[in-house]
């Protein structure tokens, strides 16, 4: 199934970065230019929250204003359409903060708990995002072969698990720790890497991978 494990984009946790790469620390240092796109869009959850603003509230942002507020729109629309006219070029995972603005937007404002798997490419590129679970989340309730299912469909050499906590609080639970030691040993089985498992509350997450919780 790994026949193009090589070419496999390290999936980096923030605190193994040089303190003078860290997204916060060149803010701080080096202001809001500094940074790349996707860490600009963290203000607005992931490319998902960026596009939901309307143009009122883009105007609101210090340093935009109406001019460059139409060209965000007119760019997030040209992106739709070149996604559209050219699938391969997918969102690309690199650390957990990607995983987080990419669905952080979507998740924290559900009334319920949602564990959905991210499948990547060998490459890291993000293949689709599937709900396996709506309700009540634990390690008792899910089955383990749902979170593998579409993995195995579509051949895909890795995912990673996300769900949110409705209360807000993304701190893992112990059955959140539980599900994600079961995955990793599936994974191992079926030759599928389980790349972290990411929790996501209002407007904060928690990589169990950066917490070294289920991950040794």
């Amino acid at each position: 199934m790994k026949t193009e494990a090589s070419e496999r984009v390290q999936y980096t946790l923030i605190r193994d970065l040089p303190s003078a790469e860290r997204p916060r620390e060149r803010l701080r240092d080096y202001g809001a230019g500094a940074l790349s796109t996707p860490e600009l869009l963290g203000r607005y959850g992931g490319l998902m929250g960026l596009a939901r603003a309307g143009f009122a509230e883009l105007c609101q942002v210090r340093g935009l204003g109406e001019a460059k507020a139409a060209q965000v729109q007119a760019a997030l629309e040209l992106g739709k359409r070149l996604s559209a006219a050219v699938p391969e070029e997918r969102p690309l995972v690199r650390t957990p903060a990607d995983v987080a603005n990419l669905l952080m937007a979507e998740m924290m404002v559900l009334e319920q708990e949602s564990l959905r798997v991210v499948l990547l490419n060998t490459k890291n590129h993000v293949l689709a995002v599937q709900e396996v679970y709506k309700g009540s989340v634990n390690s008792s309730l899910v089955r383990v072969s749902e979170l593998f299912r579409e993995a195995v469909r579509q051949n895909c050499p890795a995912l990673i698990l996300v769900h949110n906590h409705p209360s807000g609080d993304p701190a893992p639970s112990p059955d959140d720790v539980s599900m994600t030691r079961q995955a990793l040993e599936a994974g191992k089985t079926l030759d599928i890497d389980v790349l972290d498992h990411v929790v996501i509350g209002q407007q904060r997450w928690v990589s169990l991978r950066e917490k070294g919780l289920a991950f040794t």
